[in-house]
């Protein structure tokens, strides 16, 4: 079964899909060792490890693509889904974006309408294009992807721009256009989320940002309210940002990081979490 038909079937199921952001190959390998059926490849965590910049259009392609290709390798059999902003361009552009992460073994890429350069969608001073261009650009993904499970998720960030109403009418003309998952960036509230479960047809994605726009709901209510997907995009980049905050403040204090052991892993557990011991395996039956 490939990595988009697992997808595909994991959503007929009956409780919200839980997918943590990983924004580089640990993190990812942590997720799908973790027993999460899905795993969110976060482009504002991606700007963050491999530039060090915030998530305003910096990142390419090209850096993008790389890290799909080692996020899918180090998530295993677990489905990724796979930002991919704006498609980086025209309609040309979109095309290809959508062959390259298909190549990388994404299950699902995610296409949002904003201008260029884009902006994460709960920060200020977005714009967004046209609903009819974002359409004509699902469309273009939807003629470019090759095998016919892999995913097309339209996200649309018109709610903070035009209002609710346009972003949803822009989300049922993204369904038309044939968006297979639509995601509605930064409802205000519950009853928002509410009517756009109603509204669509589609499987739908919940962002649940910490600190966001967005209610912070439970899965099983999420679920109830017509919610198939609930990422957490940037939970483990916070989370990991304090911790190793945290570890430089003690050991500039201190001197010494052995102050710090019992919050670090040790050398033999990392090893085994990285598989150390059957890569060596492998690599000295090759020998015998």
């Amino acid at each position: 079964m490939t990595a988009a038909r697992k997808l595909r079937e994991l959503l007929k199921g009956n409780e919200t899909l839980i997918a943590p952001g990983a924004y580089d190959a640990w993190t990812a390998r942590l997720i799908a060792e973790s027993g999460f059926p899905v795993v969110y490849m976060t482009g504002y965590g991606v700007s963050a490890s491999v530039l060090g910049k915030p998530d305003i259009g910096l990142i390419t392609l090209a850096e993008m693509a790389d890290m799909a290709r080692n996020i899918v390798d180090a998530s295993g059999d677990t489905p990724v889904i796979a930002d991919a902003d704006n498609g980086y361009g025209g309609l040309m552009n979109v095309m290809r974006t959508v062959a390259l992460y298909e190549q990388a073994g994404v299950a699902a890429i995610q296409l949002e309408d904003q201008v260029t350069p884009k902006r994460c969608g709960h920060m200020e001073g977005k714009e967004v294009i046209s609903k009819e261009e974002m359409a004509a650009k699902i469309r273009a993904a939807v003629a470019a992807r090759k095998d016919p499970d892999f995913c097309i998720l339209a996200r649309t960030d018109a709610r903070a721009v035009n209002g609710f109403e346009d972003a949803l009418d822009r989300a049922l003309a993204y369904e038309k256009a044939g968006a297979d998952i639509i995601f509605f960036e930064a409802p205000r509230s519950v009853e928002e989320m509410r009517t756009v479960g109603k509204t669509l047809s589609v499987p739908l994605l919940a962002n649940m940002v910490e600190h966001g726009k967005t209610p912070l709901l439970p899965a099983q209510e999420l679920f109830e309210i017509g919610y198939r997907i609930a990422i957490y995009p940037v939970s483990a980049l916070y989370i990991a940002t304090k911790a190793v905050k945290e570890f430089l403040g003690r050991l500039a204090e201190d001197k010494t990081s052995e102050t710090s052991l019992e919050q670090m892993v040790d050398f033999p557990t990392f090893n085994n979490m990285i598989h150390l011991h059957e890569i060596r395996a492998l690599e000295q039956s090759f020998l015998e």
